[in-house]
């Protein structure tokens, strides 16, 4: 047998076969991206006014923390029942917790990209806030928006609110790969996709002087495991979900809360 002919052949026609296999990938991604377009999710309605006072108000002015959300649905908190399982209601519950007066409120606006964050940051200024929590990327992931955009976005967004005295924490795009409203491949795909703005999303970050948290690293591996961390749809963290998220965040927004309660 003439093994080096042998291997020649099987190797052209493998080569003949790329373009037929990734043809069918193709087609069958788009399958999974339109039955994952069908299904039923929450509504931005659905949401809880994500705003309140928590701790003690006969805290010191010093202890006061005026904290605001910016981003996606993820930060508006659907699929939570109530302000309190929110990231927001659980990060000022846990600063509350410390000693904290902590002054809620809430930018963010259902399906937003990254490239969308320029009017919640002059909305979330007129509050004055000392701490703002972005929580955006998905919809990027979703939607194919190119990293160089995103880079400049969210960079964009964080100079601005540290420029005026904000101090600022980003929760970068969470691993879409727990998300089960999707088959795979796709969703395989997408936990691709995802790792690589959250790449993209923690250095501009950095450059501009915030503190990105990577959710998908952190978080991604229980969200995986456990289904009761998303909610009925399969997309939208529930409340234990958004509690996830809200421990691996609570480090740099202690940190923020303490550097802006010193000055």
């Amino acid at each position: 047998m003439d093994t080096a002919r042998l291997v020649r052949r099987i190797a052209i026609a493998a080569v003949a076969a790329i373009p037929a296999t990734v043809a069918a990938f193709g087609a069958m991604l788009s399958i999974e991206a339109w039955l994952a377009g069908r299904r039923n999710y929450l509504s931005a309605a659905s949401a809880p006014v994500v705003e309140g006072e928590f701790g003690d108000p006969r805290a010191a002015p010093a202890a006061t923390v005026r904290l605001v959300l910016l981003g996606d649905s993820s930060a508006a908190g659907i699929g939570a029942r109530g302000v309190g399982q929110t990231v927001g209601g659980a990060l000022a519950t846990r600063l509350a917790g410390l000693g904290y007066r902590v002054r809620l409120s809430n930018s963010a606006i259902s399906g937003s990209r990254t490239g969308d964050l320029g009017p919640q940051v002059s909305r979330a200024l007129l509050g004055r806030p000392d701490v703002a929590v972005l929580l955006v990327g998905t919809n990027d992931a979703l939607r194919a928006s190119p990293l160089p955009p995103i880079r400049r976005s969210v960079g964009d967004a964080v100079r601005r609110l540290r420029g005026a005295g904000v101090e600022v924490v980003v929760g970068t795009c969470p691993d879409l790969g727990a998300a089960r409203s999707f088959a795979q491949p796709l969703r395989a795909v997408l936990a691709a996709r995802c790792r690589q703005i959250a790449a993209a999303q923690a250095q501009a970050v950095r450059a501009a002087g915030g503190v990105p948290v990577d959710l998908g690293a952190l978080t991604g591996t229980v969200f995986r495991t456990d289904p009761g961390t998303l909610c009925l749809d399969g997309f939208h963290p529930s409340g234990d979900g958004y509690r996830l998220w809200a421990d691996a965040l609570l480090p740099a927004v202690r940190h923020a809360a303490s550097s802006r309660a010193a000055l």
